[in-house]
């Protein structure tokens, strides 16, 4: 048991690493109206789903952790939610780091009601391929 939770890890953080790395390349080397602004957001709330899943492996026989598992997606939302929120009122600026770019960047300065709906669709994203996974696993 031990052992497959190890591989879990293993999987979940090489998933996270793939997607923090798009992520940088697209940051770095994209500049469209479509990738950028609404790809990367769908893709770091998978990426904060991922990141999770390292350290919190579930065991498929330990039903409480399983449930929390599909609660993960939500959390992840509401978390992208606060963050897009404090976006709205300058939270970057308002913890005096608005002059620091690095900042500015990772935690975004601009607020818009479709980046809520790019961490919707990223967390529904991660949630089906969760369940699908599982499903898979129970009938083999």
């Amino acid at each position: 048991m031990k052992n497959g939770i190890t591989r879990k890890r293993l999987v979940y953080g090489i998933i996270a690493l793939v997607i923090f790395l798009s992520e940088v390349y697209i940051a770095l080397f994209v500049s469209d109206n479509f990738i950028r602004p609404y790809f990367g957001d769908v893709l770091v709330t998978a990426l904060i789903c991922c990141f999770i899943r390292i350290f919190l492996p579930v065991s498929e026989n330990y039903s409480v952790k399983r449930k929390s598992v599909y609660l993960l997606p939500v959390f992840v939302f509401i978390f992208s939610v606060c963050v897009e929120i404090g976006q709205y009122f300058h939270y970057v600026d308002l913890m005096g780091l608005g002059h620091i770019q690095f900042f500015r960047v990772v935690m975004g300065m601009g607020f818009a009601f479709e980046d809520i709906l790019c961490y919707l669709a990223g967390c529904i994203a991660f949630f089906l391929i969760e369940c699908a996974i599982r499903t898979r696993k129970n009938k083999n």
